[in-house]
């Protein structure tokens, strides 16, 4: 094991003797050392119940002979800096998280790793740092929130940002905003629709590496504390019968992961995170793979944000492993595929029926599905060359070819959504929010949701560079690389252009000759940096194309052949 170095020669005395200091004794050192990567915060609800989990955690961890260290890594919220500079941050964290996690177990030789997160990049940010390094370990989600209740209908952080646009479109007073924020997020938990964490947290459970039915339950039922505890449990097998992620983050696991995303409808951030994890397992994915797997995998979750059931109605209804079962009984997901368990999925699900039951209509049975393909559709065309990603379900139009309103960033957008100067037929363009040219790639949730609130969406398209949350919905095409900042078409479109948004066709047009497109590039030059300092200013000069997962650890080989 790699703690070997710690617990065998003379030559070690020193480090032994730091050891001894926080607790360790002589058997002790014959122990696996064991990370637990304790993302609690109580800067956001997501992650304030996490402290508890990682006691729990240790507690099962000692049970099993090992010996675990915990140490923090950091959370940003996004929705609380949803709209603000700060968004900027929120994808330059899950660098951050997975940099910090590889940093301290290879300082430390650890040898396995348990990692507990809870907002949206702690996920793939773990997942990162675990393809990297390549130790035994296990995620465990700190737990979806139960939904906010008011007058007998479902709420969640959107339902705050919908209410904003509602406001500025006259149908909704200051009084009644104030009741919806009051009552949309009512305690511990992330998130609770099919947003960007349960998305990961379910795309997690599907490639293997956190327990069965772990990625739906609530953060404040006492089940998760059960789970966490079990999972620790688990893991101590691993590192006794070496079961590494390379070992279950194979191109198959990769594959059932998409699966699962399209079959819940989750979030357009599992296309970029996705990939990111796949960089750091030397796995070959691209973008492309999506809309391949897309093609075959119906919509069979009716779950918000376009839908009508939260996270907690998906897990009564039996949670991601129905899902799954439904998939492998029509040949679109990988039985084969190795677990943290040592189990294979098929075995796994083995006593799981293959048919949802017939008391609960979360899950839909395989042939009356609510979208019959996948709703993360990858649009390619001049303003996208790299691509850029769509959710489609929901969208009642989904073709659009207007008139283009410009915006170089998100605030310029929302402020003319909400003074009302967006009409029906309108193509919005928000650019300049991508990898680079944030930097960071914020996520567009206020506009989308004014958009939605004053009742635009779905006479108004929108791309952008940059993200969005997993709250989104719409016509609205994200992630369009390459991005402006680096020259990308997106930046030569001007303000009136038309512009064609076509989901059926996979089309993201601009409506220009070629010669014209040529000498607005030969005209363009690159804007200034925003910044001169700092951690955004590094991450700029490192971060790849969102096409390729937004990663800022590119090899040199790499770097050129792109």
């Amino acid at each position: 094991m790699r703690s070997d170095l710690i617990k065998k020669g003379i030559e070690r005395t020193p480090n032994r003797a730091m050891l001894r200091a926080v607790g360790f004794n002589d058997e002790d050192f014959l122990k696996p050392i064991i990370g637990v990567a304790n993302g609690y915060s109580n800067l956001t609800p997501c992650n304030i119940g996490l402290n508890d989990l990682a006691e729990k955690a240790m507690e099962a961890l000692r049970a099993a002979n090992t010996m675990p260290q915990v140490f923090g890594t950091i959370t940003v919220s996004d929705g609380i800096s949803m709209g603000t500079e700060g968004m900027k941050y929120s994808l330059v964290s899950r660098e951050v998280i997975a940099d910090s996690i590889e940093t301290v177990c290879n300082a430390q030789a650890m040898d396995g790793l348990i990692a507990i997160g809870g907002c949206d990049k702690n996920m793939p940010g773990a997942m990162i740092a675990m393809a990297r390094m390549n130790i035994p370990s296990i995620f465990v989600y700190g737990g979806t929130s139960k939904p906010g209740n008011l007058h007998g209908k479902d709420l969640t952080i959107v339902s705050a940002f919908e209410a904003v646009g509602q406001h500025s479109a006259g149908k909704a007073t200051e009084a009644e905003v104030r009741e919806i924020e009051c009552h949309a997020c009512p305690g511990v938990g992330s998130c609770g629709g099919m947003f960007t964490a349960n998305t990961m947290s379910s795309a997690i459970e599907a490639m293997g590496m956190s327990l069965m039915y772990s990625s739906t339950m609530a953060a404040e039922d006492l089940e998760k504390g059960e789970s966490t505890a079990k999972s620790a449990e688990v893991l101590a097998h691993a590192v006794q019968d070496q079961i590494l992620p390379r070992q279950l983050l194979t191109r198959k696991a990769f594959e059932n992961a998409i699966a699962v995303v399209m079959a819940v409808g989750g979030s357009t951030n599992a296309v970029l995170h996705l990939l990111a994890i796949a960089h750091s397992a030397d796995v070959p994915l691209t973008i492309d793979d999506f809309e391949d797997i897309r093609t075959r995998v119906p919509v069979i979750c009716d779950l918000k944000p376009s839908g009508k059931y939260v996270i907690t109605d998906l897990h009564k209804a039996g949670g991601i492993p129905q899902v799954m079962k439904i998939l492998l009984a029509h040949g679109v997901l990988h039985g084969d595929a190795l677990t943290i368990t040592g189990k294979t999925i098929e075995q796994a699900l083995a006593d799981i029926p293959a048919e949802p039951r017939s008391d609960q209509d979360v899950i839909r049975p395989w042939n009356k599905p609510l979208y019959a393909q996948g709703h993360l559709a990858i649009l390619k065309g001049n303003l996208a060359t790299e691509g850029a990603v769509a959710k489609i379900s929901g969208v009642k139009n989904p073709k659009i070819t207007g008139p283009a309103r410009v915006f170089d960033s998100e605030e310029a957008c929302l402020e003319a959504v909400l003074a009302g100067h967006i009409k029906a037929g309108d193509v919005l363009v928000i650019r300049f929010e991508g990898p680079k040219g944030g930097p960071g790639m914020r996520e567009m949730l206020a506009p989308t949701s004014a958009i939605i609130g004053a009742g635009l969406g779905d006479s108004v398209g929108l791309i952008t560079d940059g993200r969005f949350s997993g709250g989104t919905y719409g016509m609205v095409v994200g992630h369009v690389a390459p991005e402006a900042a680096v020259g990308g078409t997106i930046a030569f479109v001007k303000e009136g252009d038309s512009v064609t948004i076509d989901a059926e066709q996979r089309l993201l047009q601009l409506n220009i000759s070629d010669q014209e497109l040529e000498q607005r590039r030969s005209a363009w030059r690159s804007p200034a940096p925003r910044y001169s300092r700092g951690a955004l200013v590094k991450y700029a000069r490192l971060v790849s194309s969102s096409s390729l997962g937004a990663v800022t650890d590119l090899s040199t080989n790499e770097q050129k052949s792109h």
